[in-house]
């Protein structure tokens, strides 16, 4: 299997995350606000991808930031 660069870490990660906590997050609040009713996984699915769109480019920008952060708080050996 070929292996992705390491310099595309960042973004990679960035897709990830951003993936799977707006895809987690949307359901959620679909089902807070909606419940589990009759259209549920269309309504789902435009809210990830609509929480998607924005939440990748800001985990792009915020990820680096917030591991500076951790790298200030946590100890080293």
């Amino acid at each position: 299997m070929a292996r992705i660069k390491r310099r595309y870490y960042t973004l990679i990660f960035a897709l990830f995350m951003s993936f799977f906590m707006s895809t987690m997050m949307s359901a959620v609040i679909t089902v807070v606000n909606t419940g589990l009713t009759e259209g549920f996984f269309g309504r789902w699915l435009h809210a990830g991808l609509v929480a998607w769109v924005i939440a990748f480019p800001l985990v792009s920008v915020i990820a680096p930031v917030a591991h500076w952060i951790t790298r200030k708080l946590v100890e080293t050996e």
